[in-house]
């Protein structure tokens, strides 16, 4: 903290004292309810303070997340929010969240989580082409060791690399068609195998 800030910091306590001492002086007559409206300001303060700092503990917790049915090799998604059906696999054994895109043919990978799967993305070749809905870009194959959802497993898949700009990896019908079933229902997305 810079002397600057400790002198606001220290400014504000003063002025704050000062109102808080004048509100008191001005009210004392009524004490005991003043006290009580205080309170229960400072709990609705805190009450605030930790929904902010726990909202992501919340939204999780609400909504519902992907599950896993091993037994019944199945796979159920709920629609997030923004409409998008998401899953998070374990490629190469580290977790990546794809979103599910009927659209793409192929498994694309974003450069930061093929980076965080072990491809060096300076080192690929930008061989390939493909056309997105914002024009075209360059793309470099990959092979997978392994993606995994829970116990449902499959090896030496073929990926690309896209060079451009892209927020997250997607799954497209290449690895959707190793399911015998894809089905929407209820705003889940069942995958059966």
């Amino acid at each position: 903290m810079s002397t600057s800030d400790t002198a606001q910091l220290l400014y504000l306590g003063i002025l704050g004292g000062v109102i808080a001492f004048w509100f008191f002086v001005q009210n004392r007559q009524s004490l005991g309810k003043l006290t009580q409206q205080a309170l229960i300001w400072v709990f609705i303060f805190i009450g605030a303070i930790a929904a902010v700092g726990l909202w992501e503990d919340i939204r999780n917790t609400v909504t519902p997340g992907q599950a896993v049915f091993a037994e019944a090799g199945r796979i159920e998604l709920p629609r997030a929010p923004d409409g998008h059906y998401y899953l998070t696999a374990q490629v190469n054994g580290t977790p990546v969240t794809f979103v599910i895109d009927t659209g793409a043919t192929n498994i694309v990978l974003s450069r930061d989580d093929a980076a965080a799967i072990g491809f060096d993305p300076g080192a690929l070749q930008f061989i390939g082409r493909a056309t997105t809905a914002n024009g075209e870009v360059r793309t470099a194959p990959v092979r997978l060791d392994e993606v995994a959802v829970g116990p449902i497993s499959d090896r030496g898949l073929r990926a690309f690399v896209n060079e451009g700009a892209l927020d997250r990896s997607l799954l497209g019908m290449d690895y959707l068609q190793r399911f015998s079933s894809v089905e929407i229902s209820g705003g889940t997305l069942i995958l059966s195998r």
